[in-house]
């Protein structure tokens, strides 16, 4: 473990900057807000079909724009398409009512096509005030800013998305009104700013 980083390059105003900016530059934010705003009490009321369910795990991929591979997100999107869908109802409706992540992550775990990467995914838009996405950006931006070890997992299992989920509240907690959706769109604009390809 590092020392933690804290956010001395993340003050309040550049918080507002990478929120700011997310809204005004990232072409899926319109789709993402109204989902945002929609999913969790139509994944928690049942009001949703199946399409619904596979936008979540096309947004995880999609998001990269182009950048993810495409096979590999092709298999796991068939995946998932195929899978029954009164499992996928129930798995949602059980990481619903779970009463912590481990329960809910591993309830979505169960389902074809799943991992950790797609199950958080799902558990930001059951619960956007609560629940963080983690992939490999939002875990380096994550880890630079605490002491979450520098380098994730090859593959992610439940208790790495615990020390993730830790992390990612301890930073929304440090600015005061800050939800994980948020956290999220600063974390993903703090990469572009940090290592994305504009600056490679």
């Amino acid at each position: 473990m590092r020392p933690a980083a804290g956010l001395a390059a993340v003050d309040d105003e550049t918080v507002e900057r990478y929120r700011s900016t997310y809204r005004d530059e990232e072409p899926l934010y319109a789709v993402e807000r109204e989902a945002v705003e929609t999913l969790p009490d139509a994944f928690r009321e049942g009001d949703y079909g199946p399409r619904d369910a596979e936008w979540v795990v096309q947004w995880y991929f999609r998001r990269f724009l182009g950048a993810y591979p495409g096979a590999q997100r092709r298999r796991i999107e068939g995946e998932f398409e195929a899978a029954d869908p009164a499992d996928v109802r129930a798995a949602i409706a059980a990481a619903c009512d779970a009463p912590d992540y481990e329960a809910a992550l591993s309830a979505l775990l169960d389902l074809s096509g799943v991992d950790v990467g797609v199950g958080s995914a799902f558990l930001l838009f059951v619960d956007p005030d609560r629940y963080q996405v983690v992939g490999e950006r939002e875990w380096r931006v994550v880890a630079d800013l605490t002491d979450l070890d520098s380098e994730s997992p090859d593959s992610l299992d439940v208790d790495d998305y615990g020390r993730f989920l830790d992390a990612a509240r301890d930073l929304a907690a440090r600015h005061d009104g800050l939800t994980q959706w948020d956290l999220y769109t600063v974390l993903w604009r703090r990469w572009k700013d940090k290592y994305g390809p504009e600056v490679e």
